[in-house]
């Protein structure tokens, strides 16, 4: 398989040196400009999650995989954008301190901006609803004829992946976002988003992209169209899966310890003294 890619293409056409200088660059902001800043602390953890992250975009977008991804297959493609946006997204969220983002978004005029594009069932919406359209064969097949086209869609789709897992994170507690039930409420409502299209993916038996009709089997002679479109749908519905079902714990993982956490607690706003008495007052009857 790579003799037959260095064969058919440049080194540089593999090996795509401006991604590596790229994301050698973020990687030295982040190092000097959060890691090292006094302004914010930074675990070690979140230092591993930016660096899964910076290593899988080098994997996905700076060696043959791209190649193979743009050109030869649909599955490989698949790959690509699921583990773009259900895997280093949230994990590039994650990575910066609570305060970075309270800087840049809760004490700045995009505070507005971001209490409307990120919406939560706007969000849920918009992002499962755009890539459902972007996997429609007709759509698809349209918006690679055109590369130009094709970067402006994965750029639309890159951004409103952030704002679905920025509902998800909700890195900054005093935008008001969802509470614990509605947050798992609403992945369970995004992991069923993307599953007609995923099935749709599973179960076809006709080829529907012509463009990869040339190169069938060139890279792996086993896996035809309708082989490589089943394998597809069923990356995009795994990796999806995944990422939903890990954030999910997380979330009733954290849940459950805040929960833990006011056991045999009592609220001080519900408490009020009286000649020394304790008197615990009911919410609904203030």
């Amino acid at each position: 398989m790579f003799e037959f890619l260095v064969e058919n293409h440049s080194l540089y056409t593999l090996f795509k040196l401006h991604w590596v200088i790229f994301f050698l660059i973020v990687s030295s902001l982040y190092r000097k400009k959060v890691v090292q800043s006094p302004l914010y602390s930074v675990t070690k953890n979140q230092t591993y999650y930016f660096m899964i992250a910076i290593i899988l975009l080098l994997l996905l977008k700076a060696t043959p995989f791209d190649v193979i991804a743009t050109q030869y297959l649909f599955s490989a493609h698949t790959l690509q954008l699921s583990l773009t946006y259900f895997v280093v997204i949230p994990l590039l969220i994650l990575s910066f301190p609570t305060n970075f983002w309270r800087q840049y978004i809760w004490n700045h005029r995009t505070k507005f901006a971001l209490n409307i594009l990120a919406h939560p069932w706007l969000t849920l919406i918009t992002f499962n609803g755009l890539l459902t359209l972007y996997f429609i064969p007709a759509v698809f097949n349209v918006v690679h004829m055109n590369f130009f086209l094709s970067f402006i869609v994965q750029i639309i789709l890159f951004i409103n992946a952030i704002f679905m897992w920025w509902v998800m994170i909700n890195p900054v507690p005093e935008i008001k976002g969802l509470d614990y039930l509605l947050r798992a409420l609403y992945i369970f409502l995004a992991s069923l988003a993307l599953f007609p299209i995923g099935f749709f993916y599973v179960i076809i038996q006709h080829a529907y992209f012509p463009m990869y009709l040339p190169i069938e089997g060139a890279i792996i002679p086993a896996l035809t169209l309708i082989y490589d479109q089943q394998a597809a749908g069923g990356i995009l519905k795994i990796t999806q899966l995944a990422s939903y079902s890990f954030a999910l714990l997380l979330i009733l993982m954290k849940w459950g310890k805040l929960e833990e956490a006011k056991e045999g607690q009592v609220e001080e706003e519900n408490i009020r003294y009286v000649r020394g008495v304790v008197i615990h007052l009911d919410k609904k009857k203030r």
